[in-house]
């Protein structure tokens, strides 16, 4: 009867008011909804790779070039793609045009980037710069640039025109489509390059001369290029035609040979980066033993070339460490592997099931003799497989012994005093 008067008073629509302003965001040892994630796209501005963290100049209505540099930083699953291939931050050049997936602060009293009102998107920054360019949402589950984008999402740009103008300055008229399928019906872009741009057919690298000596490309003037289906990257400069939002070409990969060569190299950098820094993962289980014992489960993150899943086999030594949501190492001033736990792979199994992302929907189940602080349910943890080198990492790569923020995040102080 109490239900009933309760239900009886409320306002007609206060459940689905209240439905539709329930805000998402990630939960510790989750990988989160897909479906909730904020999608924009922008130019790299700063990175901070030892923290995963930066700022991009967000694209919206206005004038790009008068939106402020907007902070984001990874979650510890995010995934950093460039090329078409695993990345980290560091590998990725400042003025790059990427595009973002991304979510409100998990917690935000801990977050490593400026927490926002939760509908800021939906405000106009003013200034010429109209809404959305600097979203609440700026916990970063997938960062790409634009091949990796239209690669992902089976799209093409489609080249109708090129505009050969002085310095072998130009521009090119373009839609960007369904690779297979393109109905003709997307919209047109200005697009401009200049003597840097780099065309990759095959394993070769053409400059522009050599595109008009192939007669490919006019001396100048315009040439229909009949939609021409390739590949972009895309940058950011200034035009001297104060264009609000044109955005700059600095590759064409003209066809699959180049791309897949491109994504190849950027994929055994990124292996090796990781073969040193170690796998990360979550937490899922920890089953306590006697005597500091523990058989552990964990879910290894997802992005990663399959060649780093391969290490991962039944009866292998492992070395498992503690580590930050930024990914970095807990302690251990001699290398990661100082004070990390050992232990043998007791299993590897692949759930049932299209993983989320974020995921490999890979999980290893280990026995360790030495359960530290840090392998805890929920919590991120770095694991090294047989095989993998022992190496001693940068000073800013790994946290010293005590939870200091100066650790976790340098402050000024970190420089030398000179007295001049």
């Amino acid at each position: 009867m109490v239900a009933s008067a309760f239900a009886a008073n409320e306002a007609p629509g206060t459940k689905n008011k209240e439905q539709v302003a329930e805000i998402y965001r990630p939960q510790a040892g989750k990988f989160p909804d897909l479906e909730k994630a904020h999608a924009y796209r922008g130019e790299l501005i700063f990175v901070d790779h030892a923290n995963r963290r930066g700022s991009i100049r967000v694209a919206g209505e206005g004038m790009f070039r008068r939106n402020d540099p907007h902070p984001f930083a990874m979650l510890p699953y995010g995934i950093i793609r460039y090329h078409g291939a695993p990345a980290d931050l560091r590998d990725i050049p400042l003025g790059t045009m990427m595009h973002v997936l991304a979510y409100l602060p998990p917690d935000p009293r801990i977050s490593a980037v400026p927490v926002l009102p939760e509908n800021n998107k939906e405000k106009d920054a003013g200034h010429y710069r109209g809404a959305g360019v600097f979203p609440a949402e700026n916990h970063v589950l997938l960062i790409e640039d634009e091949a990796s984008y239209c690669l992902r999402e089976g799209k093409a740009w489609k080249l109708k025109e090129v505009e050969l103008q002085s310095s072998n300055q130009g521009m090119i008229l373009a839609t960007l489509e369904a690779k297979q399928s393109g109905d003709g019906k997307a919209t047109e872009q200005k697009l401009t390059f200049d003597g840097a741009l780099r065309i990759w057919r095959g394993r070769e690298c053409l400059t522009i001369a050599e595109l008009i000596a192939e007669g490919a490309w006019p001396a100048s003037g315009k040439k229909s290029l009949n939609a021409q289906s390739v590949l972009l990257g895309l940058t950011w400069k200034p035009t001297p035609d104060g264009i609000f939002q044109r955005f700059h070409i600095s590759d064409i990969w003209l066809d699959d040979a180049s791309i897949q060569r491109a994504a190849k190299n950027q994929t055994e950098t990124h292996t090796a980066l990781i073969r040193g820094r170690w796998m990360p993962a979550f937490v899922d289980t920890v089953e306590y033993g006697k005597f500091g014992r523990a058989t552990v489960t964990v879910t290894l993150f997802g992005g990663m070339d399959p060649s780093l899943y391969a290490d991962f086999n039944k009866d292998s030594p492992v070395l498992i460490n503690g580590a930050e949501n930024t990914l970095k190492h807990d302690g251990g001033h001699y290398g990661p592997g100082h004070l990390a736990s050992r232990g043998t792979i007791l299993g590897v199994v692949k759930t049932p099931g299209t993983a989320p992302m974020g995921s490999s929907g890979i999980q290893v189940r280990f026995e360790t003799d030495l359960i530290i602080e840090g392998i805890r349910p929920g919590r991120v943890v770095r694991i090294h497989p047989k095989g993998w080198p022992d190496v001693v990492l940068p000073r800013e790569e790994y946290l010293g012994d005590g939870p200091r923020q100066e650790d976790r995040f340098p402050s000024p102080a970190i420089f030398p005093k000179y007295n001049l």
